[in-house]
């Protein structure tokens, strides 16, 4: 994969905020150590890359990622018949969830109770101490991103912000904050793109070889 510098050679809007991609990787990287979960959450453009986020990490992304020798042989012991198709055709994944993606529940949830709560009711529910959201959005104050990070600061969840070039609400409630160098919604969900790109590549890299 390539290196931060190789990446914000390419993309200059990043290269003020090199060090903080870094630190992203290296807590997701200690998230998936310890046994826990990454989540995602954003709007519109933002959903559609919390969707992207968790379909990189979820099966192989630059790396096919077979199952291990003992599932392998677990899966052909258990089922003879086709249990070399099983595992030829499985990919090891890493556990991530993007909020929006229970429809049902968030349906119920903005018609019974509260919009802008969510994010943070899906969070609540499936989440622990230990695991990770990266929360998205353009101008850092979307409330229903906002309010999902602050019920991750008090379940102990850390939060990494993907954000455009200004300050806001998002700042006090992450950990580490990803300020893209834009402020224009698209041009910053652009940007976006390859920062997510780098942290699913860079976290393949540290668990799974060729």
């Amino acid at each position: 994969m390539e290196t931060i510098k190789e990446l914000t050679a390419r993309y200059p809007g990043l290269a003020h905020c090199s060090t903080e991609i870094e630190k992203a990787a290296d807590l997701i990287i200690e998230t998936y150590r310890n046994g826990g979960c990454l989540f995602t959450c954003g709007n519109g453009g933002s959903a559609a890359d919390s969707d992207h986020i968790v379909g990189e990490l979820m099966k192989g992304f630059l790396k096919k990622r077979p199952v291990d020798r003992e599932f392998r042989g677990k899966l052909k012991e258990t089922f003879p018949d086709d249990g070399e198709f099983l595992a030829d055709n499985l990919q090891c994944g890493l556990a991530a969830v993007s909020l929006h993606s229970q429809s049902a529940l968030l349906t119920a949830f903005v018609n019974d109770v509260e919009p802008s709560m969510m994010y943070a009711q899906t969070l609540y529910a499936m989440g622990k101490a230990g695991d990770c959201l990266i929360a998205i959005s353009t101008s850092g104050n979307s409330k229903n991103v906002v309010n999902a990070a602050k019920i991750a600061r008090a379940m102990g969840v850390k939060v990494i912000s993907l954000t455009g070039n200004r300050p806001c609400r998002l700042d006090d409630l992450a950990d580490i904050a990803i300020h893209a160098d834009d402020c224009e919604t698209y041009r910053v969900q652009e940007l976006h793109l390859p920062v997510y790109h780098w942290l699913c590549a860079r976290v393949e890299e540290e668990f799974f070889a060729e």
